[in-house]
């Protein structure tokens, strides 16, 4: 039998739907996924549900991050017309 590859939004889905209530052999039956399948998903995704709340430290960081790039772009930039100027005095 093969093994399928589930996306994290389908792993996701189909956590809530047993959160919501649903039956979890339902659940399993409908998606071929055992209950124990099911339980480690469900653990992971409440073990990380803190990490759904950070988008604020991550937006931080990535405008940080993407402040150092431009910067360190300029600095590039900057330099290789400095050495391109320099080279020409050489010749």
């Amino acid at each position: 039998m093969k093994r399928r590859k589930w996306t994290s939004e389908a792993k996701a889905r189909i956590v809530l739907q047993g959160l919501k209530g649903l039956s979890v052999a339902e659940i399993c039956n409908t998606h071929g996924i055992s209950q124990s399948q099911y339980y480690l998903w469900r653990d992971q995704f409440l073990s990380h549900a803190g990490k759904a709340f950070d988008t604020q430290k991550v937006n931080q960081k990535q405008q940080h991050l993407e402040s150092e790039n431009e910067k360190l772009k300029t600095l590039v930039g900057e330099l290789t017309v400095e050495l391109k100027k320099t080279e020409g005095e050489w010749l």
